[in-house]
This record gives C-alpha cells, sequence and structure tokens, in this order.
C-alpha cells in the first residue's frame, strides 16, 4: 500500500500548518501602514469617535470576533486592520478558528463575541438543528457570492467537468460518490444540494456528504477522501492552482447575489451590548465600502487576509477570483461580473427577511426540519435589521425600503418569501 493510501480516510490537518506560504511581515507591515494612512485618509477616519457623549458610546470596547480562513473573512479583518473600529469606539480583535462547529460553540458560551460565520448555521442554532437551542442574532450580510463547486481532476478527465457530465458518469460508472461540505446546515451544505438536485442527482440518496472545514478540503482531495466539495474561496481556486481539481460551478452560477456569510452573535448579546452591536455593523460597513470602492484596495485587501495570521495561503489564490478572474482548471477563462461582493453599494449587507427564511426552506426540503417553523416569525427575531438600520446610519449607508426580494435561481424557480411551505413542498427532488 502506498503511503497516499494509507493516509487515505484518516487525514488530520492543523490548520495553522496548513499550506506553509511564509508571510513576507516587512511588506505586511508596510502594506497595513500604507492602507491605514490611504484608508484614514478616504474615509475621514478619526480618533474621536462617532458616537454622541454618553449613551451611544459602546459597552464593551474590545470585541473579539471569529472567523474561518476564507477570502470572505476581509471585512472583518480589514475593519480591524484599517483602525475602522477605532472611529466607532472599538477595537475589533479578529480571532482565527478552526471550524465551522468551533465557531458555533463559541458564539454560544462566550468565548466569541461574534463571528464570521454561515448564514445557515445561526438559523440552525436558533431552531436547534446541529447544535444545542439558543436564539441568534444575524446583525448583517457580509459578502454575496463568490463560493463554488470543485470537482476532483480524476472525475473531470472521466467526463464530469459541470452537473450534467457528473450526473451521466454516476449513471454510467456506479460507485459511492463521496461530496463534502462544510457544516450539515451551512450555507455550502445548502448550495452543493441545490445543485446536484438541479442535475436529478439526491444528495441524500445518490451520494455520500461529509463534513469538512474549509481549509482542509483541498488537503482531502488530493489524498482521494471526496470526489467534489463546496466551500468559499480561496480553497476552490487552491485545487487548481495545485492541479487536484476543477471548478464545475460557481455559487453566482446557481443564485446570482446570494447571501453568503453574516455577521453573528446571540441575541444575548445584543440585549446586553445594543450599542457596541451598531458599532460592529458600523464599522464592518465602513470596511465592506473600502473592499469595493477599487481594484487597488482589492489587491491590498488579497495580500493582507493572504497572511498567515489570517487566510494563510498565496496572494495570487486569492486575488484573481476577487478581481473577477476565473478560470476552471480546464483551459476556460472568463470575467465574471457577479464575482465575490463585500458592499455593492450597500445591497450586500442589508440581513433581507427573506434570505433567512430561504435557508429555512433548503433545511425542511432536506430533512433538517421536521415540520415548517413560522418562516416569517423566525427571521424576524434572528436577522435584527434595527440593529443593522442604526449601523448603517452611523456609516452613513442608504438602506432598501423593502426587508423582501426576489430572487431567480439557476432551475428557473423563483424565491420571494411570499409562500415559504408551499415552495418548501415543491421541489421534486428532496428528503
Amino acid at each position: 500500500m502506498s503511503n497516499q493510501e494509507s493516509n487515505k480516510k484518516s487525514l488530520i490537518i492543523d490548520v495553522n500548518k496548513q499550506e506553509d506560504h511564509e508571510p513576507n511581515f516587512k511588506r505586511r507591515s508596510l502594506l497595513q501602514s500604507a492602507a491605514l494612512a490611504t484608508g484614514a485618509g478616504i474615509m475621514g477616519l478619526s480618533t474621536g469617535g462617532v458616537w454622541a457623549a454618553g449613551s451611544d458610546k459602546p459597552e464593551k470596547e474590545e470585541v473579539h470576533i471569529g472567523f474561518i480562513p476564507l477570502t470572505d473573512c476581509a471585512s472583518v479583518v480589514m475593519a480591524s486592520v484599517l483602525g475602522f473600529d477605532k472611529k466607532y469606539g472599538i477595537k475589533i480583535i479578529p480571532t482565527k478558528e478552526s471550524s465551522w462547529a468551533s465557531v458555533r460553540d463559541k458564539l454560544v458560551n462566550g468565548e466569541l463575541d461574534a463571528a464570521h460565520v454561515l448564514y445557515g448555521l445561526l438559523y440552525g442554532v436558533q431552531l436547534g438543528v446541529g447544535g444545542n437551542k439558543k436564539d441568534m442574532s444575524v446583525l448583517m450580510t457580509l459578502n454575496n457570492n463568490g463560493q463554488a463547486i470543485t470537482l476532483s481532476k480524476k472525475l473531470a478527465e472521466k467526463g464530469a467537468v459541470d452537473g450534467a457530465g457528473l450526473a451521466k458518469l454516476m449513471q454510467t460508472d456506479k460507485r459511492e460518490y463521496t461530496f463534502a461540505q462544510t457544516f450539515p446546515t451551512g450555507t455550502h451544505a445548502m448550495w452543493l444540494y441545490y445543485w446536484l438536485a438541479a442535475h436529478g442527482i439526491n444528495p441524500m440518496k445518490d451520494a455520500k456528504v461529509i463534513t469538512v472545514p474549509p481549509p482542509q478540503m483541498v488537503a482531502n482531495m488530493r489524498v482521494g477522501n471526496m470526489d467534489g466539495y463546496c466551500v468559499g474561496e480561496p480553497w476552490n481556486h487552491r485545487a487548481i492552482a495545485d492541479g487536484i481539481g476543477i471548478t464545475a460551478a460557481t455559487t453566482q452560477d446557481i443564485w446570482k447575489d446570494h447571501p453568503e456569510k453574516v455577521l453573528g452573535t446571540t441575541s444575548e448579546f445584543v440585549q446586553k451590548y445594543p450599542n457596541t452591536a451598531r458599532a460592529m455593523v458600523a464599522a464592518i460597513l465602513e470596511a465592506s465600502r473600502w473592499i469595493d470602492a477599487s481594484l487597488s484596495n482589492k489587491s491590498k485587501m488579497a495580500e493582507t487576509i493572504a497572511d498567515k495570521s489570517y487566510v494563510n495561503t498565496s496572494v495570487d489564490v486569492i486575488n484573481q477570483r476577487i478581481l473577477g478572474r476565473y478560470q476552471n482548471g480546464l483551459g476556460k477563462t472568463w470575467d465574471d461580473p457577479n464575482y465575490m461582493k463585500f458592499f455593492n453599494d450597500g445591497a450586500v449587507n442589508f440581513p433581507y427577511l427573506s434570505d433567512g427564511m430561504w435557508f429555512l426552506t433548503q433545511h425542511k426540503r432536506w430533512g433538517l426540519l421536521k415540520t415548517d417553523p413560522d418562516y416569517l416569525a423566525v427571521a424576524k427575531a434572528v436577522n435584527r435589521i434595527d440593529v443593522y438600520k442604526d449601523g448603517a446610519a452611523m456609516a452613513k449607508v442608504s438602506v432598501p425600503k423593502d426587508v423582501m426580494r426576489s430572487s431567480k435561481f439557476m432551475d428557473g424557480t423563483v424565491w420571494d418569501g411570499k409562500n415559504p411551505a408551499a415552495y418548501a413542498a415543491s421541489f421534486k427532488i428532496r428528503a
């Protein structure tokens, strides 16, 4: 048995050691100093704060915000690195975590004040699915788009270069196919299931689905632990750079401008520290606006978060897709106008009730919820539109008038939040 085969199925990776691209600390220091200077100048930062004297001052000045090493942690990181947090009287301490389960546990027990977290994870905790039940809060959406579904190079060589090709291969070459997502109620699980089902593959019956932390996806595919996975960047582009995987679909192909990560915390935290919650929203909105303001800012962001302290990979693995420059690993290249967005004039960040409700419909579709919840009531309890509006006002960001939005999916179905129970039951392929 080869060393590779002996390692298969038992791979354990220390996220802090994976992809050891040693950072150039001198360059990082210069970059951060320059970014702070330009960011502060452009955005009009001052150390005086923007809260009114007394009652609006943040109750908690130091906040620990957890994150997973993914490109979409950038607004949390840059709010800290560029000093946007100081403007609102807080100090954000980005805290690197190894898995979404760790983020969930530390949020619930109070070790983390807030987190860059999967939208569906918070809804799962709210309803006691995938963890102990606890009331949770979505303060804002952090990004739209920018995830992908990667299939192994071995599958691609057999014709599985997209969903139709995968479905055909699974019919002709029958065996157990294994796909990975990052958390059972999370966004990546829902994108993977939706995409498979849209091509006639029932993820609950026709395949084996496993849970793998994002930074461990590439190494696990390398030793053959899965045929495909859905994860955030840069771990899809990394598989292409390493020659072991191809991009079969982007998540913006599934749902254009879909919600992805959110700034999440517990309801208890918001109740206890309302001014702090608003300050976090305002500071991260400022960082989101800064990232999307120019290609230069995006490049600076990529250099910053590539560091070992954050995503821990090479800059070139991050910066291509953050600029909308895609390749599928098989020679096809394209400029995607629906790449990962952090601000988009504020359209990204509003916590639409319909977005939260959609995840509940998919939890019901796939049997994670046995009965229909009161979709709208749950979304109103979790998505703290009131806190978001306060933070947006502080950062001078406009908010939409409607708390619901309409979205069209890859299979032609339209989601508008009007009849969630009927929508959840309407899918031909479900658990």
